[in-house]
Protein backbone atom coordinates (compact mmCIF):
# COMPACT_ATOMS: atom_id res chain seq x y z
CA UNK A 1 0.00 0.00 0.00
CA UNK A 2 2.87 2.34 0.67
CA UNK A 3 4.10 1.78 -2.85
CA UNK A 4 0.67 2.61 -4.25
CA UNK A 5 0.45 5.79 -2.17
CA UNK A 6 3.93 6.91 -3.26
CA UNK A 7 3.11 6.20 -6.92
CA UNK A 8 -0.13 8.25 -6.70
CA UNK A 9 1.65 11.12 -5.02
CA UNK A 10 4.42 11.09 -7.68
CA UNK A 11 1.80 11.04 -10.48
CA UNK A 12 -0.10 13.96 -8.98
CA UNK A 13 3.10 15.91 -8.58
CA UNK A 14 4.18 15.20 -12.18
CA UNK A 15 0.78 16.22 -13.56
CA UNK A 16 0.75 19.41 -11.51
CA UNK A 17 4.27 20.33 -12.61
CA UNK A 18 3.25 19.86 -16.27
CA UNK A 19 0.33 22.28 -15.85
CA UNK A 20 2.40 24.78 -13.86
CA UNK A 21 5.24 24.73 -16.40
CA UNK A 22 2.75 25.12 -19.28
CA UNK A 23 1.20 28.13 -17.54
CA UNK A 24 4.66 29.57 -16.88
CA UNK A 25 5.63 29.04 -20.51
CA UNK A 26 2.44 30.73 -21.71
CA UNK A 27 3.03 33.67 -19.36
CA UNK A 28 6.63 34.01 -20.58
CA UNK A 29 5.53 33.91 -24.22
CA UNK A 30 2.90 36.57 -23.53
CA UNK A 31 5.40 38.77 -21.68
CA UNK A 32 7.99 38.48 -24.45
CA UNK A 33 5.45 39.30 -27.15
CA UNK A 34 4.33 42.29 -25.10
CA UNK A 35 7.91 43.44 -24.62
CA UNK A 36 8.56 43.02 -28.36
CA UNK A 37 5.56 45.15 -29.11
CA UNK A 38 6.77 47.71 -26.61
CA UNK A 39 10.30 47.76 -28.00
CA UNK A 40 9.15 48.20 -31.60
CA UNK A 41 6.70 50.93 -30.65
CA UNK A 42 8.06 54.45 -30.85
CA UNK A 43 9.30 55.68 -27.54
CA UNK A 44 8.59 59.23 -26.54
CA UNK A 45 11.49 61.64 -26.92
CA UNK A 46 13.29 62.40 -23.67
CA UNK A 47 12.77 65.80 -22.20
CA UNK A 48 15.44 68.20 -23.43
CA UNK A 49 17.66 69.96 -20.97
CA UNK A 50 18.98 73.39 -21.54
CA UNK A 51 22.64 73.52 -20.70
CA UNK A 52 23.81 77.02 -20.02
CA UNK A 53 27.47 77.78 -20.32
CA UNK A 54 29.08 79.79 -17.63
CA UNK A 55 30.78 83.07 -18.54
CA UNK A 56 34.10 81.43 -17.64
CA UNK A 57 33.55 78.69 -20.24
CA UNK A 58 32.65 81.23 -22.91
CA UNK A 59 35.74 83.28 -22.06
CA UNK A 60 37.92 80.17 -22.24
CA UNK A 61 36.49 79.27 -25.65
CA UNK A 62 37.14 82.80 -26.91
CA UNK A 63 40.68 82.72 -25.49
CA UNK A 64 41.58 79.70 -27.65
CA UNK A 65 41.40 81.88 -30.77
CA UNK A 66 44.35 84.24 -31.06
CA UNK A 67 43.34 87.67 -32.35
CA UNK A 68 45.16 89.02 -35.37
CA UNK A 69 48.13 90.98 -34.03
CA UNK A 70 47.76 94.74 -34.22
CA UNK A 71 49.79 96.17 -37.10
CA UNK A 72 49.99 92.84 -38.92
CA UNK A 73 50.03 92.77 -42.73
CA UNK A 74 47.74 90.41 -44.62
CA UNK A 75 49.43 88.11 -47.11
CA UNK A 76 46.86 86.81 -49.61
CA UNK A 77 47.68 83.40 -51.02
CA UNK A 78 46.62 81.11 -53.82
CA UNK A 79 43.34 79.19 -53.30
CA UNK A 80 41.85 81.99 -51.18
CA UNK A 81 44.08 81.36 -48.18
CA UNK A 82 45.77 84.09 -46.16
CA UNK A 83 47.99 84.65 -43.15
CA UNK A 84 48.95 87.75 -41.19
CA UNK A 85 52.55 88.72 -40.53
CA UNK A 86 53.67 91.12 -37.82
CA UNK A 87 57.24 92.30 -37.73
CA UNK A 88 59.83 93.90 -39.96
CA UNK A 89 61.39 91.17 -42.06
CA UNK A 90 64.34 93.44 -42.91
CA UNK A 91 65.57 93.71 -39.33
CA UNK A 92 63.55 91.60 -36.82
CA UNK A 93 64.93 88.29 -35.64
CA UNK A 94 61.45 87.01 -34.70
CA UNK A 95 58.21 87.62 -36.61
CA UNK A 96 54.67 86.65 -35.63
CA UNK A 97 52.58 84.71 -38.12
CA UNK A 98 48.85 84.33 -37.50
CA UNK A 99 47.72 81.21 -39.37
CA UNK A 100 44.46 79.32 -38.79
CA UNK A 101 43.54 81.62 -35.87
CA UNK A 102 46.77 80.86 -33.99
CA UNK A 103 49.88 82.97 -33.50
CA UNK A 104 53.30 81.48 -34.20
CA UNK A 105 56.55 83.19 -33.20
CA UNK A 106 59.06 82.32 -35.90
CA UNK A 107 62.76 83.10 -35.41
CA UNK A 108 64.92 84.02 -38.41
CA UNK A 109 67.14 81.29 -39.88
CA UNK A 110 70.33 81.92 -41.82
CA UNK A 111 70.22 80.84 -45.46
CA UNK A 112 72.75 80.68 -48.26
CA UNK A 113 70.19 81.28 -51.03
CA UNK A 114 69.27 84.86 -50.12
CA UNK A 115 65.70 83.94 -49.21
CA UNK A 116 64.36 85.00 -45.84
CA UNK A 117 63.43 81.98 -43.76
CA UNK A 118 61.63 82.01 -40.43
CA UNK A 119 61.31 78.61 -38.79
CA UNK A 120 60.12 77.37 -35.41
CA UNK A 121 61.03 73.71 -34.78
CA UNK A 122 58.64 73.46 -31.83
CA UNK A 123 55.52 74.30 -33.83
CA UNK A 124 56.86 73.07 -37.17
CA UNK A 125 55.90 76.30 -38.95
CA UNK A 126 58.27 77.47 -41.67
CA UNK A 127 57.91 80.71 -43.63
CA UNK A 128 60.10 81.21 -46.70
CA UNK A 129 60.01 84.59 -48.44
CA UNK A 130 61.64 85.35 -51.78
CA UNK A 131 61.31 88.70 -53.59
CA UNK A 132 58.31 87.54 -55.66
CA UNK A 133 56.27 85.53 -53.11
CA UNK A 134 56.09 83.79 -49.73
CA UNK A 135 55.38 80.16 -48.89
CA UNK A 136 54.21 78.71 -45.57
CA UNK A 137 55.15 75.12 -44.71
CA UNK A 138 54.42 72.69 -41.90
CA UNK A 139 57.18 70.31 -40.78
CA UNK A 140 54.73 68.11 -38.89
CA UNK A 141 53.09 66.64 -41.98
CA UNK A 142 55.60 67.85 -44.60
CA UNK A 143 53.03 69.95 -46.41
CA UNK A 144 52.86 73.36 -48.02
CA UNK A 145 50.09 75.20 -46.17
CA UNK A 146 50.03 78.31 -48.36
CA UNK A 147 51.72 79.18 -51.64
CA UNK A 148 52.17 82.27 -53.80
CA UNK A 149 51.39 84.63 -50.92
CA UNK A 150 51.74 88.36 -51.57
CA UNK A 151 51.06 91.59 -49.71
CA UNK A 152 48.86 94.29 -51.28
CA UNK A 153 52.03 96.21 -52.22
CA UNK A 154 53.51 93.12 -53.90
CA UNK A 155 50.27 92.60 -55.83
CA UNK A 156 50.74 96.13 -57.18
CA UNK A 157 54.24 95.24 -58.45
CA UNK A 158 56.62 95.85 -55.53
CA UNK A 159 59.09 93.26 -54.29
CA UNK A 160 58.70 91.50 -50.94
CA UNK A 161 59.97 93.48 -47.93
CA UNK A 162 62.90 91.17 -47.24
CA UNK A 163 66.59 91.40 -46.35
CA UNK A 164 67.43 90.00 -49.75
CA UNK A 165 65.72 93.02 -51.35
CA UNK A 166 67.93 95.30 -49.20
CA UNK A 167 71.01 93.37 -50.32
CA UNK A 168 70.04 93.75 -53.98
CA UNK A 169 69.67 97.53 -53.53
CA UNK A 170 73.07 97.75 -51.83
CA UNK A 171 74.81 95.78 -54.62
CA UNK A 172 73.48 97.98 -57.43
Amino acid sequence: MNKLLIAAFAGTLATTSVFVSADAFAATATDSSTSKATSTAKRPAPARRLIKRSPKAEAAAAAKVDPIPEGAVKWACKDGQAFYLKGDMKRDTIVTVNWAKKDYKLPRQDTTTGADRFHDPASGMDLVVIPSKAMLFSDKDSSRLADECVTPAMAAGAAAPTQSEQLIKNVQ
